[in-house]
């Protein structure tokens, strides 16, 4: 009986992470709110939508390149490993979020609130964060950035 529990835990152990739900996906692609949604590895490219609620979503792995969700709230969400190169998320809402090893790389972040987010690793090259609330040094210091990047006043990134 031990070794069948114990091969019953390692198996659980080795199961892939819980995959996406593809109606889930389909409704979010089509530009629909989301909040709790499991939309793991999902390609939003392009989508242009204001206002969309993605909160405590698992975005994980996404693709956000070249999207437009201005005003989307993103709170407490998992945005681990999302790519976003060229997105567009003017005061949205990630705050509580986790974007550990985000690529931000040439977002429009402007007016977005990042606090209590996780910046660990989040590459925000030419970003630009101007009016970002909630953004600490703190958190900065955990990302990267380079000469483009454009931050609150007062704050810095260190290079990528």
């Amino acid at each position: 009986m031990r070794i069948v529990i114990a091969a019953l835990a390692v198996l659980a152990l080795a199961s892939p992470a819980a995959a996406q739900n593809a109606g889930q996906v389909g409704r979010a692609v089509s530009g629909s709110s989301c909040p709790g949604c499991n939309l793991f590895q999902a390609d939003f490219n392009g989508l242009e939508r204001s206002g969309l609620d993605f909160s405590r979503a698992r975005l994980r792995q996404a693709d956000l390149s070249l999207t437009i969700l201005n005003g989307a709230r993103f709170s407490n969400a998992d945005l681990r490993d999302i790519e976003a190169y060229g997105g567009v998320f003017a005061s949205a809402s990630f705050a509580g979020a986790d974007l550990t090893n985000a690529s931000l790389v040439g977002t429009h972040l402007r007016g977005a609130n990042f606090a209590g987010a996780t910046l660990t690793g989040a590459n925000l090259s030419g970003a630009d964060l101007g009016g970002a609330r909630g953004l600490t040094q703190t958190q900065l210091d955990r990302a990267c950035g380079d000469a483009t990047t454009a931050l609150p006043a007062g704050l810095h990134i260190p290079p990528c």
